[in-house]
């Protein structure tokens, strides 16, 4: 169990998260929020880049803090933007991190070479990395980060450079690792999480407003999500005036989405919500 106690971190005035509380047991936790919700900043705290300015992180009732090492040696870190030796071979990088992580040579290698052939990089396993595509170094980031075996895996807007046969292959992965392992997603791309997160946590510019299951927060959407059929000059003056509003196309029509409360106009009519919707909801203009 891993749980979060009024967990705050301050630069100056400005609060990048605050008050934050959780418990997270075994499964995918999706993290999800515009940019500058403060996603990246709990990711960092929990790896132990930076320091709370007050509260704790526990791991089984123990302060993360004073396990130092022990825990550090639990977790698996996937960075935003993971930087790499260019010189090292995709195999070098690998048998790096899995010394590291206190791996045997012999075991270092033979894990690297397996992750590698998880993330469909054996192919590349001499090639240097600093010849590596975008979606390589994501992939790449992922197999370094699985490398100790690890009981809480945190994945920072892992999916960034993947075409859509890669994410695919991405969750497929993730949902099969989640079986015995803490796994948090932080992303602001629905797509990426609605298949697979046991619960989701809706962070805005610091503060928690919500962690539950998707069901749940698609559930209680009903009668808050509306569609209108628009001519295309309409259409772009609703987007203007309703700030939770996406543009959709059925039957090469324009037809606008709009969550709020209350019918937006007499020719609205109530739909279907999904996870997007709720996104929308709470996070209204920061959306965009």
């Amino acid at each position: 169990m891993l749980k979060f106690e009024h967990l705050t971190k301050q630069y100056g005035d400005f609060a990048a998260l605050s008050d934050f509380s959780a418990e997270l047991g075994i499964g995918i936790y999706a993290l999800l929020g515009p940019n500058g919700a403060g996603k990246s900043t709990l990711m960092n705290l929990i790896a132990g880049l930076i320091e709370p300015t007050d509260g704790a992180i526990l791991w089984d009732g123990k302060s993360t803090r004073d396990m130092g090492a022990d825990f550090r040696g639990m977790l698996g870190f996937m960075p935003q933007y993971p930087g790499f030796y260019k010189r090292f071979t995709t195999v070098e990088l690998m048998q790096y991190m899995g010394e590291l992580k206190g791996l045997s040579k012999n075991d270092a290698k033979s894990r690297g070479l397996e992750l590698l052939e998880a993330v469909h990089l054996s192919e590349s396993a001499k090639q240097k990395i600093g010849t590596f595509s975008g979606g390589m170094k994501q992939r790449l980031g992922l197999a370094q980060a699985l490398i100790g075996s690890p009981r809480v895996l945190l994945l920072d807007e892992p999916t960034a450079g993947l075409d859509p046969k890669e994410r695919i292959r991405f969750r497929n992965l993730i949902s099969r690792l989640a079986q015995n392992m803490t796994v948090i997603f932080c992303t602001h791309i629905v797509s990426d999480i609605e298949t697979i997160a046991r619960e989701v946590i809706l962070l805005k510019r610091g503060k928690l407003l919500r962690s539950d299951s998707i069901a749940a927060l698609v559930g209680d959407m009903q009668g808050k999500v509306w569609e209108i059929a628009a001519e295309p000059e309409e259409a772009e003056n609703l987007l203007d005036k309703f700030p939770r509003a996406s543009l959709i196309s059925r039957d090469m029509q324009p037809v606008v989405r709009i969550v709020q409360d209350d019918c937006p106009q007499e020719n609205a009519r109530a739909c279907v919500p999904i996870l997007e919707d709720v996104y929308l909801y709470y996070f209204g203009d920061d959306a965009s």
